[in-house]
């Protein structure tokens, strides 16, 4: 088959730069697809974080430290994005503006202001594709989730829980670094960092809250900075929100749990649904692990539990038999987005997260905030741009 190539640039040479790197080099291991990603070119001020790309990315033919370089270059189709928050605003509309489609990282947007500036770009130039990064629910147990909620399985909603825990913070001498500053990071704190993970399903379900009543935790309040000098943690570590949801048909309540510290938990993304007539949860922590509840009134209430299969929304070499790890869904992620450039939304398997869901996050973590100074719920408009996920 022949494959459409993508050329991307990538803005930001980290962790998640690197991770797109492997997806590419690994785009083999899917079957059947027709588009393909080339890193052609990396932008980062960080030189060794260049090198890397340098050695290990043959594709690579540009290299800078100056990203309109990169928007400059017409050989370049498309760009990753993965700088601190508080740069998202001027290179996201700076990326828009060039007519490069976009995948950017969350919260797009170091806060409310700044989304807004984005969302106006966007709409000047509703011709470039932008997603935001968002891999989870790309995992076989939340992909299948996803199908039965859209299969209405579930009967009356009786109540949803989501959340995404971190536990490497709980090391109170780990060097302080951008995310614990709200000049970089922003107030949102842990939830700007993972907040749309955890609502990226929900969101694309119609499950936008009518309220929210949060809990923020600041745990550790000093880290020592890279002189050993103990430096004060500005921003959130934890953070708990209990929303109330209405739909047009039901209403329900729904709590997100975004945490830094989280003992225990390496990286632990999950999603719990409650109906009447069907349950479902799902958790990276075992993913193999699906379970759900059928039930019929009068019938026995029994869990179920499956090993889930390697089965995806794109299909790829593995066998069933075989795990499905976070690389596996950063590959998946990717294909969706390339998807969505070559062939359009008509056939997508799963979508990758909106920039509209974006938006609705930045509604939902301003309440929140706004809820943790008065010790009241906050209400949350409900705004057109919902209607945009769905």
């Amino acid at each position: 088959m022949n494959r459409n190539i993508i050329r991307f640039g990538v803005i930001g040479c980290g962790l998640m730069g690197k991770e797109f790197a492997s997806a590419a080099a690994r785009w083999c291991h899917l079957q059947g697809v027709n588009f393909e990603p080339r890193i052609i070119a990396v932008c980062d001020t960080n030189v060794e974080a260049v090198k890397w790309f340098e050695r290990h990315v043959p594709s690579v033919l540009k290299s800078t430290s100056n990203y309109r370089e990169l928007l400059e270059d017409p050989e370049i189709d498309a760009i990753y994005c993965a700088v601190p928050h508080n740069l998202h605003a001027d290179i996201y509309i700076d990326i828009i503006r060039s007519g490069k489609h976009l995948l950017g990282e969350k919260p797009f947007g170091i806060d409310r202001e700044a989304n807004s500036r984005i969302m106006k770009e966007l709409e000047n130039n509703p011709d470039v594709i932008v997603r935001c990064s968002s891999e989870f629910p790309f995992y076989p147990g939340a992909f299948q989730l996803g199908q039965w909620i859209r299969e209405n399985k579930f009967g009356k909603i009786i109540e949803v829980e989501a959340g995404f825990w971190h536990s490497s913070d709980l090391n109170p001498n780990k060097e302080i670094n951008w995310k614990r500053q709200i000049k970089t990071n922003g107030e949102y704190g842990c939830m700007g960092d993972l907040g749309l993970h955890v609502l990226h399903l929900p969101l694309r379900f119609g499950w936008k809250p009518k309220n929210v009543r949060s809990l923020l935790s600041k745990v550790i309040k000093e880290r020592p900075d890279r002189n050993g000098i103990m430096q004060s943690c500005e921003t959130w570590d934890n953070a708990i929100l209990a929303c109330e949801v209405y739909t047009d048909k039901q209403e329900f309540p729904m709590v997100l749990s975004m945490k830094r510290i989280a003992p225990g938990h390496a990286n632990t993304w999950y999603i719990k649904v409650n109906g009447t007539e069907f349950s479902a949860e799902f958790s990276t922590n075992n993913p193999k692990k699906l379970s759900y509840l059928p039930y019929t009134p009068g019938s026995e209430q029994a869990w179920h539990v499956v090993d889930v299969p390697n089965q995806s929304a794109y299909p790829t070499i593995t066998g069933n038999i075989f795990e499905f790890g976070f690389s596996d869904s950063i590959l998946q992620m990717w294909a969706s987005f390339c998807d969505e450039i070559v062939n359009g939304t008509a056939n997508l398997p799963l979508q990758c997260a909106t920039p509209f869901e974006a938006e609705v996050t930045h509604e939902i973590f301003t309440a929140a905030l706004a809820s943790n100074r008065t010790g009241n719920t906050v209400s949350i408009s409900r705004s057109e741009s919902i209607a945009k996920t769905v």
